[in-house]
């Protein structure tokens, strides 16, 4: 944890920590927060769908639901950041409270419910800025949506022009119903419908989230779906319904998805069933749990070209991307690896 975050932490970890995180999109929008000035190693850097990444961390998908700050983001480290989830139309989510910090875990619970401003005021932001840096747009459906698939069709159709590349979740645990379409032929119907949105932009990688929770029949059900659809990969994965017993925060029988460290063996184990699925015919990117250099390499040895984290900034802040990348390299180098690349699926 960096000195200036361990000093704001304590104040943060007073408030609701919906209200906390809005504070922290705000900071990064005035620029408060420090850019990373110290640049990544030769190590770090990988080529993926034919696009050359910084790095291979990026920032997953909900904490900047609406596109606000990416770019602050980018300059924190990151290799890529991914905003969203996008929905067709505004909504205002679940109730609140909705997000809770699980502090002697190192995890988060949220029943979020895709709450969001709309494609409009998405589109807007994205047609505001440069083009500078990677940047993934994560797309979704209304919870009252009669046709799910249409609204994952739509929200493709509209930001494939200021995408970099475009995810698809349909693992969500807080929208009924969502997870539902993780089945094969309800897959296989969205991704095709997402596919021919795209049209032409078929420079523009369309992936697919899915859930940790899925057992190794439905991860093979999954790939088939993806693979017969023909788009470029998976993120492997989101929160978990599940609770470990070894949780220790009170919170810890609050409704929703759970993010964090508790996560990680569950998504790292899933992510190497599906990596094994796969077979190299797509890409994967590793999610969940996310929290060290040591972490990291365990994703991309296990299968994923890249990684992703969000949680463990709720408690280490944004100088955390920095240590990864450190760790990252150095174990990259102590085992011989002159690129990330060389180490994908090291493991399997």
């Amino acid at each position: 944890m960096s000195g200036w975050y361990r000093l704001v932490d304590p104040l943060l970890a007073r408030l609701d920590a919906e209200t906390a995180h809005r504070l922290a999109i705000g900071a990064l929008r005035a620029g408060l927060v420090p850019a990373d000035r110290s640049g990544d190693a030769p190590v770090l850097a990988a080529t993926v769908w034919g696009r050359p990444f910084p790095n291979p961390i990026g920032l997953a998908a909900g904490f900047d639901k609406n596109a606000e700050a990416p770019d602050a983001m980018l300059r924190a480290g990151f290799g890529f950041v991914e905003v969203g989830t996008v929905t067709p139309r505004p909504q205002a989510g679940n109730p609140r409270p909705r997000l809770f910090r699980l502090a002697p875990d190192h995890a988060v619970i949220n029943r979020m419910g895709f709450p969001g401003e709309g494609l409009d005021a998405v589109l807007r932001r994205l047609k505001a800025r440069a083009r500078v840096g990677l940047l993934g747009i994560n797309v979704g459906a209304n919870k009252d949506s009669a046709d799910r698939a249409a609204d994952y069709a739509a929200c493709v159709t509209a930001v494939v022009p200021w995408a970099d590349y475009l995810v698809c979740n349909v693992s969500s645990p807080n929208t009924p119903g969502l997870r539902d379409l993780q089945g094969r032929v309800e897959l296989l119907h969205l991704l095709r419908g997402a596919m021919d949105a795209r049209g032409s932009r078929t420079d523009v990688p369309l992936l697919v989230k899915v859930a940790p929770d899925l057992s190794p029949g439905d991860i093979e059900d999954v790939v088939d779906a993806a693979l017969e659809a023909g788009i470029d990969g998976m993120i492997v994965g989101n929160t978990t319904v599940s609770r470990p017993s070894a949780l220790r925060s009170p919170r810890r029988t609050e409704s929703g998805g759970l993010s964090g460290a508790p996560l990680m063996e569950l998504s790292t184990n899933v992510l190497r069933t599906a990596a094994r699925a796969v077979r190299g015919r797509m890409t994967l990117v590793g999610c969940g749990g996310v929290a060290s250099g040591a972490d990291a390499y365990a994703k991309i040895r296990a299968g994923a070209a890249l990684v992703q984290l969000y949680t463990s900034l709720v408690f280490e802040g944004p100088g955390l991307v920095r240590r990864i990348k450190s760790e990252l390299a150095e174990l990259l180098r102590r085992d011989g690896f002159s690129s990330v690349s060389q180490a994908v699926g090291a493991d399997l």
